[in-house]
């Protein structure tokens, strides 16, 4: 119970010179080198999860689409995607969109958003979700070169 008192007196608790009082009342004596090795050990978690965030940013952004490497994957898209004047039924009926000619980035950014949730057509939602940030890539640059 002493490093919860101590753990929780840090947040709300008080510190009155060498003395701690933490929420359940309880007083008793404070070493501040803790204090110090916790904001130690706050400053180094915030410097890993920020060398991580920029890990995966880079990583991210190393994703270069392969249009010929697509042509192996296009076979989940033509069923729909390539018929002019298809609509779908389901979950209702709706004008399938030609995706051949748009821009490689909405592309990436309909099938990101497909697969986060963010656009809600559960077929697409389920392909998009079986999809990696390279087939993304890839599909996205094979359709934005298409006429």
């Amino acid at each position: 119970m002493g490093s919860l008192c101590v753990a929780s007196a840090l947040f709300i608790g008080k510190l009155q010179g060498n003395q701690l009082k933490c929420c359940f009342g309880l007083t008793r004596p404070f070493d501040h080198s803790l204090l110090d090795n916790m904001k130690k050990l706050f400053t180094q978690l915030f410097a890993i999860l920020t060398l991580v965030s920029v890990a995966q940013a880079a990583s991210a952004a190393d994703v270069v689409g392969n249009a010929k490497a697509a042509e192996n994957k296009v076979a989940m898209c033509i069923g729909c995607h390539a018929i002019a004047g298809y609509k779908a039924t389901y979950p209702e009926v709706f004008q399938v969109p030609m995706i051949g000619g748009q821009s490689a980035k909405y592309i990436e950014s309909a099938l990101q958003a497909y697969r986060k949730g963010d656009r809600k057509h559960p077929t697409m939602r389920g392909i998009a979700g079986s999809m990696s940030d390279q087939d993304i890539a890839d599909l996205a640059a094979y359709y934005s070169m298409q006429k």
